[in-house]
């Protein structure tokens, strides 16, 4: 049984959760952080809302949106980057940085980045990625572990 408090404060936390998550995957090739920090950070947000919410609301939630898409599109958009190295480098090579790419190829500046965004390659994609599976991981247990203590809670 949730509360008036515990609604009205997960209206306004989830939302500074999930934009601070994001902030991790998106800055982890400049700050400390990334692709699995954020995820877990992210996740957190959801399960803030599956806590708060009802039964019926957190089943219709996440019916339209399957988590299992999610971690599927981060596993094989992870291989995909790894693998873009392949055309002539090795596997890993960061083929995006410097070369004038619509998002993340900007030139990158010597010594220390004053926090350039654009200048990360392949490394804010794959921050991206990574992000996408841990969140939908991690989410998925936590859906898993209230399913199960929702049927035992009924059961008694």
């Amino acid at each position: 049984m949730t509360t008036t408090i515990i609604k009205t404060t997960t209206k306004i936390l989830t939302p500074l959760i999930l934009v601070f998550g994001s902030y991790i995957i998106l800055h982890g090739h400049l700050t400390p952080g990334g692709g699995f920090q954020g995820g877990a950070v992210f996740a957190s947000g959801l399960a803030l809302l599956i806590v708060a919410n009802k039964y019926e609301t957190v089943k219709s939630l996440f019916e339209k949106a399957p988590l299992s898409v999610l971690e599927s599109i981060g596993a094989v958009g992870f291989l995909g980057m790894a693998c873009l190295g392949f055309a002539g480098y090795t596997f890993f090579k960061n083929v995006i940085a410097n070369s004038g790419f619509l998002l993340f190829g900007g030139k990158t500046p010597s010594g220390i980045n004053p926090g350039y965004l654009n200048t990360g390659g392949t490394l804010p994609y794959m921050n991206i990625f990574v992000g996408m599976k841990v969140l939908a991981g991690l989410t998925s247990i936590i859906l898993v572990f209230f399913l199960i203590m929702r049927r035992e809670r009924d059961e008694w």
